[in-house]
């Protein structure tokens, strides 16, 4: 079936005037936010998407050969208007906090406030390396083998299994053709990166990171301690998808963070489009 729109969950709250919009990373789904939703739901109103050809959003229409960020930010915009939401806290996971650097510079007034777990911004050596070796195994490998071995180089320890087999449960419901429309980001990747980290960040923003996360962790340290808008926190035992290998943690720490900065505004959730049903 055919899809204009990008599939969403919803979580609504009548004892809320709040939104929570949630962005899970390239391969990932609304089940990246299992263990987020029950702790969220007592507080906020919350819309959980899952980006184009992900999880349920496949078979988009109209159908795209070559993906840029407009796409993907747009879309994501389409899902915000279709529930008449004007402000809202995010809460982003890996690429998706690069999506959501370019939403944040696109429509600023949308953005509360923004939460960038596992986040991605200025590209240091490690960084620029592991996106030349996935353009390089893209030439040489079946994209299913990528996931495997790019799940290990990012979360390689024990206490990470348990996001190893939630990232490629997801990430290979993505077809090759689907796979390689994201790897083609690549072209507007760094540039992206460098307008985002050195603009003034006009938002309350909160930086989480596993200790675990060798290959994302100092330029996400060095990011926050640039701006001063922006908080640094670092979860012990954890990596890369830290709000999976300690979700309690981490969902402490999110919405601290949020009922620090409420935003008040008025909700009015259209009924006919409102769904309730468990992520993942």
């Amino acid at each position: 079936m055919k899809k204009t729109t990008l599939n969403a969950i919803v979580y609504p709250n009548k004892n809320s005037k709040e939104w929570i919009v949630f962005i899970h990373g390239a391969g990932g789904s609304t089940a990246t936010w299992k263990y987020q939703v029950e702790a969220f739901k007592p507080y906020y109103n919350l819309l959980l998407i899952d980006l184009r050809d992900h999880g349920m959003s496949k078979n988009m229409e109209p159908e795209i050969g070559n993906y840029n960020f407009d796409i993907i930010t747009e879309d994501i915009k389409a899902v915000v208007d279709q529930y008449q939401i004007d402000k809202a806290h995010f809460i982003t996971l890996s690429f998706g906090s690069v999506i959501m650097q370019d939403l944040s510079i696109k429509y600023p007034a949308l953005v509360a406030s923004a939460i960038f777990a596992g986040g991605i911004f200025k590209a240091n050596a490690w960084i620029k390396a592991f996106v030349q070796l996935a353009r390089f195994f893209n030439l040489i490998l079946p994209y299913k083998w990528m996931y495997s071995i790019f799940s290990y180089l990012l979360m390689p320890y024990k206490e990470h299994q348990n996001s190893r087999r939630i990232y490629r449960k997801q990430a290979e419901k993505l077809s090759p053709e689907e796979y390689m429309k994201w790897v083609g980001l690549y072209k507007e990747f760094f540039k992206l990166l460098d307008r985002f980290y050195n603009q003034k960040i006009n938002f309350p923003a909160m930086v989480v990171m596993g200790k675990a996360d060798y290959i994302f962790l100092k330029s996400a340290q060095r990011f926050s301690e640039k701006h001063s808008r922006v908080l640094f926190k670092r979860i012990f035992e954890a990596g890369h998808i830290c709000n999976i290998d300690q979700p309690e943690i981490f969902n402490n720490l999110a919405l601290n963070f949020t009922l620090e900065n409420k935003y008040f505004q008025a909700v009015d959730l259209p009924t006919s489009q409102a769904q309730k049903s468990n992520a993942g």
